[in-house]
């Protein structure tokens, strides 16, 4: 039975659709242009932008009198709510479970925040497990992770694959521990020259279908 690591951020969740949603929603709010919502997703840079950072740089933008603390919950809570987990992917889930498959969510990030939304997309109800960073003390692409979820549904790591969005995070994890892996692209080319994903596709229902091929 393949193990199989996923990702969450923009592999098994629309995260980058999510939150720009909200951010149509909160450039009408402060009466912000909404030519504004492309530097608004630019600066967040799909989640890898400090909360506090980009808070700080939208009160300065458009001059906000709000507290950055607040501000920053808003950053937190407020692309959430347009979070779904799409029926196709539930789908993709259960099949690949059906054939034999065990996918197990790998993601970088706050324990609560991850934990929950696990949950309340109904995610947990397709996966075998899930590891966070912020839980077990360490981030992707360090390979630790990878063994902590593999140790979690007590199986080997032999024979696993790595399935993200993240050049560095997700294949770069893979490579280190000399994993199959499949990139999703998300209209992306590949450029890093240190190492290279197994298969590249659009969207993680193409990834766990080229998985299931591979066996």
């Amino acid at each position: 039975m393949p193990l199989v690591f996923l990702a969450l951020d923009d592999t098994l969740l629309d995260r980058s659709g999510a939150f720009r949603l909200w951010a149509k929603g909160f450039l009408d709010e402060i009466a912000a242009p909404q030519d504004d919502l492309e530097w608004l997703v630019a600066v967040d840079a799909d989640g890898l932008t400090s909360r506090w950072d980009l808070a700080d740089r939208i009160r300065d933008r458009y001059r906000l009198r709000v507290s950055s603390i607040d501000l920053v919950d808003e950053l937190n809570a407020g692309p959430l709510t347009y979070e779904r987990l799409d029926p196709m992917v539930g789908c993709a889930l259960e099949i690949a479970g059906d054939a034999g498959l065990v996918p197990v969510v790998v993601t970088n990030g706050p324990a609560e925040q991850q934990d929950a939304r696990i949950r309340r997309t109904g995610l947990d109800r397709y996966v075998a497990d899930w590891v966070i960073s912020e839980e077990c003390g360490v981030s992707k692409p360090n390979p630790r992770i990878f063994a902590v979820a593999a140790q979690r549904v007590r199986m080997r790591l032999a024979g696993a694959w790595v399935l993200g969005d993240s050049p560095e995070a997700d294949i770069g994890g893979a490579a280190a521990l000399g994993l199959p892996s499949v990139w999703l692209h998300r209209g992306r080319d590949w450029v890093d020259t240190r190492f290279a994903p197994t298969h590249a596709v659009g969207n993680v229902i193409q990834g766990l279908s080229a998985i299931m091929a591979a066996r």
